[in-house]
């Protein structure tokens, strides 16, 4: 049977300046390229996995891993235009609700000429994400077996909580993205497949400050007390550390130029599940993810920047 991945999370429009400095506490700073692209951590996700899916391989032979998104749009056209989006890149939108009350989300992101970035959220329609409409999705998937679920912390956190349990509960392999950093419940945590927090979201979770591999290592010790079985800390250019109950590896990401980091995270994320969908043992899943996310960092945009399955098979592994 196909695989099937169910992203939960938000959905945004991005309003980008991208200049050569971002601008310290009350000032302003002049210049720039403005740039407005579909955005939210779950969105972007949701279109990686999406364009990342194969419609056959030698792990997964047959139709191509299905992509559902569970979200709340505004009535506005931004919400018009997500939804339009979404359908085009080929994802199921049966549970992305339009909300008569609140407005889509919108982030507003400054990017520098290394390609950091700053970026500060109103989220809207996003914050009434609901376990009703979580439960609903969650109910319509007969292939629990077969299903990995990816969520991240830009929708209530009682939601997601709820999603991680369910989802948990009828054998759904569960990914969480903890995005923005905040502190989570253990008991939740321990119903997790797999973690990918960043270094500012590891030591929040783990009080590890991680700056290096055998700071990974304590942080992904800490995290495995916890009850998560199989740790993914992303360190940017230098690619992700990986600890599992198998052992622990260093994976490489290819090395590029940066020019916007905007999405690189969940274009990681995107990736690494639809090749734990598609049946690839983690340390390929994390390679894959890797080589996604490098091609990102090198394309302006959020969802723009987001590579098609053919990019990323282009580069070879790195495990090192």
């Amino acid at each position: 049977m196909p695989s099937v991945v169910c992203v939960i999370g938000s959905s945004n429009t991005d309003m980008v300046i991208k200049g050569d400095k971002l601008p310290a506490p009350g000032e302003t700073v002049l210049g720039g390229t403005f740039l407005m692209n579909p955005g939210g951590k779950g969105a972007n996700q949701a279109v990686a996995a999406a364009r990342l899916a194969t419609t056959s391989s030698p792990f997964s032979p047959g139709p191509a891993t299905t992509v559902t998104f569970v979200a709340n749009v505004g009535n506005d056209i931004f919400g018009r235009q997500a939804l339009q989006q979404f359908e085009r890149e080929g994802i199921r939108t049966d549970f992305v609700t339009t909300d008569a009350d609140e407005p889509s989300g919108v982030a507003l992101i400054g990017v520098d000429s290394k390609g950091e970035n700053c970026i500060m959220v109103a989220s809207g329609a996003n914050a009434r994400l609901g376990q009703e409409q979580v439960a609903r999705a969650l109910a319509a998937e007969t292939n629990a077996d077969n299903a990995v679920v990816l969520l991240q912390l830009e929708t209530p956190i009682p939601t997601v909580d709820y999603a991680i349990r369910q989802s948990h509960e009828r054998g759904m392999r569960v990914v969480l993205n903890p995005a923005p950093a905040q502190l989570l419940d253990p008991a939740v945590l321990a119903c997790l497949h797999v973690i990918t927090p960043n270094e500012t979201e590891a030591e929040l979770l783990t009080g590890v400050r991680v700056t290096d591999e055998t700071t990974a290592q304590q942080a992904a010790h800490r995290l495995h007390e916890m009850g998560v079985p199989n740790v993914v800390i992303t360190l940017g250019s230098r690619g992700a550390y990986l600890s599992t109950p198998a052992g622990a590896s260093m994976i490489a990401a290819p090395p590029v130029t940066a020019v916007d980091t905007t999405a690189a995270g969940d274009c990681f994320n995107g990736a690494l599940v639809i090749a734990i969908a598609e049946g690839l043992d983690l340390p390929d899943a994390v390679a894959f993810a890797c080589k996604a996310a490098s091609i990102s960092v090198t394309r302006m945009g959020a969802q723009a920047s987001i590579p098609h399955r053919h990019e990323v098979d282009s580069l070879p592994l790195l495990i090192i």
